[in-house]
C-alpha cells in the first residue's frame, strides 16, 4: 500500500493542503493540491490534481465549518477515498516560530505543543493558527504521525553576531534575539539551486521571498548567513500590511501620545500598515500595479527600494554578491517589481533582460552579466513533506534497531 504524506498550512481563516505519495526510491509524488477558504463566513474546499483536473468544489454553512479543527476534518473527509479510506500516514504542518529550542522538524506531543504556544506574542497572526489543527489531531487520533516544520528553523545556524540586538545578555538568553523566517522557502531554494544554477550554487546569494509577507536572506554555501526579518515576522521589508524595518519609538509614540494599547499597536502594525498604509488602496500589488493612483505608486516604489537598500546589506554580511534570486507570489509573477529591484542595483553590476523578464524565464539577466538574477518558483509544501519523510524512516530506523536489540 502507497504512503502517503499530508501537508498542512493553517491560517486564521483558511486551510492550504496538499497530499504527497512516497513513491519508489522514497521520491514524493504531489496528488493533490486544494485549500479550504472562507471558514466561518463562506467556507469552500477546492481541490486539484497534480495536472489541475478539478477534485472538488464545495460549500457548507458557515456553522458547519466554523473553525480551522473543523475545516480539518472536511479535508480529511474528502480525502480518504482518494487513498484507499485510510488516513494519511503523517501530516507535515508548517509552524511559523520555533524560538530558540526547536531548530530542525520535531514530533509533536501535547508537551512540544504547550511549549509552541508560549511562542503566540512573536507571531500573533500565524502561531496560533499553525498549532489549531495539531491541537486538534493530537486530541482525535493521538498516534498518528505529526511533524511541525519551522520557518525559523534554516536561520538558527546564523554567526551570533547576525542573532544579536544591542541590548542585555540576560534578555538574549530569554530569547530575544533575530530568528528570520521564511526559512522553508529559503531551504528550498538552496536546495534548488544546485540543479538550475550549479555554477553558483555554492556562492554568495541574496534570494527575495516576495509576498503578502516578504523577507530576503544571505545565502552562502548553501547555508542562511542573515536575514531581513528578526525577532518577529514583522520586520525588515515593508510587506502587504506589515510595516517592515520601524524605529522603535514610533511604537512608543503611539503608547504615549496616542494613547493606544499595546493589543490596539499590534493590530495597527500587523493589519493596517505596510503596502495597504502606504498607498491607502490595497495590500495586493496587482492591484496598486493596475491603480493610475500616485500613492500606489509611492507604495511600490518604496517596496523596491528597500529591497535594493536591504541587498546591499546583506551582500556586506557574505563580504559580496555572485547572484540574485526572486521567489514566491510577488517574486515569481510580478515583471515589474523585478525590473525596478534590477534597475536600481545596476550599480551592484545587475543587468536585466526585458525579454527574458517578461516570459519569467529561469534567468532574466543579460548574458554575461557580472551577477546573474533568477527567478525560481519556491515550493515550501514539498520542503515539509520532505521533512516529514525524513522523520518517518527515522522513527522506522529507530524501531528497527530496538527489535533488533
Amino acid at each position: 500500500m502507497t504512503e502517503t504524506i499530508l501537508v498542512v498550512n493553517a491560517g486564521s481563516s483558511s486551510i492550504k493542503f496538499q497530499l504527497f505519495a512516497v513513491g519508489a526510491g522514497d521520491r514524493l509524488e504531489r496528488m493533490i493540491k486544494g485549500q479550504v477558504d472562507g471558514i466561518g463566513t463562506r467556507p469552500r474546499l477546492v481541490a486539484v490534481t497534480s495536472q489541475r483536473a478539478i477534485l472538488a468544489d464545495e460549500t457548507w454553512p458557515p456553522s458547519e465549518v466554523a473553525t480551522i479543527p473543523a475545516a480539518l476534518d472536511k479535508v480529511i473527509a474528502f480525502l480518504r477515498p482518494q487513498i484507499g479510506g485510510n488516513l494519511p500516514d503523517a501530516l507535515g504542518h508548517r509552524v511559523v516560530h520555533g524560538g530558540p529550542h526547536y531548530a530542525s522538524p520535531v514530533v509533536m506531543t501535547s508537551a512540544i505543543l504547550s511549549e509552541l504556544e508560549k511562542l503566540t506574542p512573536l507571531a500573533p497572526l500565524h502561531q496560533p493558527n499553525n498549532l489549531a489543527p495539531i491541537r486538534a489531531v493530537l486530541e482525535r487520533r493521538p498516534h498518528l504521525l505529526q511533524v511541525a516544520c519551522f520557518d525559523t528553523a534554516f536561520h538558527r545556524g546564523h554567526p551570533e553576531l547576525a542573532d544579536r540586538y544591542a541590548i542585555p545578555q540576560s534578555l538574549y538568553a530569554e530569547g530575544v534575539r533575530r530568528y528570520g523566517f521564511h526559512g522553508l522557502s529559503y531551504e528550498y531554494i538552496a536546495q534548488r539551486l544546485p540543479q538550475v544554477a550549479p555554477q553558483i550554487s555554492n556562492g554568495r546569494i541574496v534570494v527575495a521571498h516576495l509576498g503578502s509577507g516578504a523577507s530576503m536572506c544571505a545565502i552562502a554555501g548553501g547555508k542562511s548567513m542573515d536575514s531581513t526579518m528578526g525577532f518577529t515576522a514583522m520586520d525588515g521589508l515593508p510587506m502587504g500590511t506589515r510595516p517592515g524595518q520601524l524605529d522603535p519609538g514610533v511604537v512608543l509614540y503611539l503608547l504615549t501620545e496616542k494613547n493606544m494599547t499595546a493589543d490596539a499597536v499590534q493590530d495597527f502594525l500587523y493589519k493596517d500598515c505596510g503596502l495597504k498604509g502606504l498607498s491607502g488602496i490595497s495590500n495586493d500589488v496587482r492591484n496598486l500595479l493596475a491603480s493610475t493612483d500616485p500613492r500606489a505608486a509611492l507604495a511600490l516604489n518604496y517596496f523596491t527600494y528597500r529591497i535594493a537598500l536591504f541587498t546591499g546589506m546583506l551582500a556586506a554580511a557574505m563580504g559580496g554578491i555572485d547572484a540574485f534570486v526572486f521567489t514566491a507570489g510577488i517574486g515569481e509573477n510580478a515583471p515589474a517589481i523585478r525590473e525596478a529591484v534590477i534597475r536600481r542595483l545596476e550599480w551592484l553590476g545587475l543587468r536585466l533582460s526585458s525579454q527574458a523578464n517578461k516570459k519569467n524565464a529561469l534567468c532574466i539577466s543579460r548574458k554575461g552579466t557580472k551577477i546573474p538574477c533568477f527567478v525560481i518558483p519556491t515550493d515550501e509544501e514539498l520542503m515539509i513533506a520532505t521533512h516529514t519523510l525524513q522523520v518517518m524512516r527515522k522513527r522506522e530506523y529507530a524501531g528497527f534497531q530496538e527489535k533488533s536489540a
